[in-house]
């Protein structure tokens, strides 16, 4: 392949060197990278091939036997816990002739295959295949639904298609003091919503969600009480990390993303005064992001479907005692008619840079030290995009 047919030159790649200097130094990314086709499928094989995917709560397969599907990295999956409690996530996709076995959720204590009756068991073992005993070599345990590394972190279930990768939980420790008090791995999680098809590249999503600049900007009056001049990060960045992640402080205790800019659930009881001073914003690329406020954890979950669309899903993790307050239901509406309120103001704003990103005017911009979170994420991706770029013309 020539360097005239593909954007993954080497001049593109050494023009990242001007994206992962110090942030009063450095410029955003390319255009190209948020808006190519053929980088999209590149970022597909050297960041989601490699790196630990969120799928979603482990509550959602509470009980052996549990089990739902989702589409990851273009396959699509089974996530199910076994009868001895372990949890398996594997491929959804019959190893006879190639069709979908699933793509439900629910409880049952095997999977068969519609079409011919092949038979697995909950953690992806073929249990049986009829009318195969004259196939010749055939031998059930060599025909099994091919599995992923599984990881569980603070209530989160993540996958990786790569068989060799790292645990995750290590590389997140640089952010695990800041969520402590809220012991995420017994919050109570609403049901979670998904919205489809939004217009813009996944990594817009990310820069958005982590962006403290446009905090009491664009979200002026309903985020005046956590303003940008308030951001701080407060921990060096580390090669070694997989979590981007910043504090925001408030103009005053327990603050809360509404109307009343106050907390309207139960704050999570163990918080210091400290912590019920501020949020906490973070990524976890290339699919989680994942903020706190004194009355609520917050997720989105982010699906790349093509370079310029997304599905996200959004949820609530709350203390369990705010579900036993008199008046949740009215609180918790109340909490996420204010939460849409951003989201709105959002998307309006992510559409409009996606599109900006096509013009011919379109330039490399330069940061506000507000917006450190961004160079950390050029960081992580930098030395991705670094470690599998295409060799070309042997250089």
């Amino acid at each position: 392949m020539t360097t005239d047919q593909t954007v993954l030159t080497n001049d593109l790649l050494a023009s990242f060197d001007e994206s992962v200097l110090d942030v009063d130094k450095a410029c955003t990314l390319p255009p190209t990278c948020y808006i190519t086709d053929e980088f999209l499928e590149f970022e597909r094989r050297a960041l989601f091939d490699h790196e630990w995917l969120c799928v979603g709560r482990v509550d959602r397969v509470a009980n052996p036997g549990d089990y739902f599907t989702k589409t990851v990295n273009g396959e699509r999956l089974i996530i199910a816990r076994a009868k001895d409690g372990a949890i398996h996530a594997f491929s959804a996709i019959c190893q006879h002739r190639g069709m979908q076995i699933v793509d439900d959720c629910g409880t049952c204590g095997t999977f068969t295959c519609p079409y011919h009756q092949w038979m697995y068991g909950l953690d992806g073992r073929l249990l049986g295949a009829p009318a195969m005993e004259r196939t010749a070599g055939f031998t059930k345990s060599e025909w099994g639904l091919p599995n992923l590394l599984v990881e569980e972190w603070l209530g989160f279930l993540f996958v990786n298609f790569d068989a060799t990768a790292q645990p995750l939980a290590p590389s997140l420790g640089r952010y695990e003091p800041f969520l402590e008090h809220y012991d995420l791995s017994n919050a109570v999680a609403p049901d979670s919503f998904t919205l489809t098809d939004l217009p813009w590249n996944w990594k817009v999503m990310f820069e958005n969600f982590n962006d403290g600049y446009h905090a009491n900007r664009l979200h002026h009056t309903i985020q005046d009480f956590c303003p940008s001049n308030l951001a701080t990060f407060p921990v060096p960045w580390d090669d070694s990390s997989n979590v981007i992640f910043r504090t925001n402080g408030y103009t005053h205790i327990d603050g809360g993303f509404n109307a009343t800019t106050k907390a309207l659930l139960p704050v999570f009881p163990e918080l210091t005064e400290e912590e019920r001073w501020r949020s906490t914003f973070a990524l976890v690329p290339p699919t989680l992001c994942l903020g706190t406020a004194p009355d609520q954890a917050f997720y989105f979950i982010v699906t790349p479907k093509t370079v310029e669309t997304i599905d996200v899903e959004i949820g609530y993790l709350l203390h369990p005692s705010a579900l036993k307050h008199p008046m949740f239901d009215h609180l918790f509406a109340m909490s996420d008619t204010g939460v849409q309120v951003f989201v709105k103001q959002d998307q309006d704003a992510t559409a409009k840079v996606q599109r900006g990103m096509h013009s011919r005017y379109a330039a490399r911009g330069r940061y506000s030290w507000q917006e450190e979170s961004h160079v950390q994420f050029n960081r992580w991706l930098v030395q991705r995009y670094r470690k599998h770029w295409p060799i070309i013309n042997g250089s």
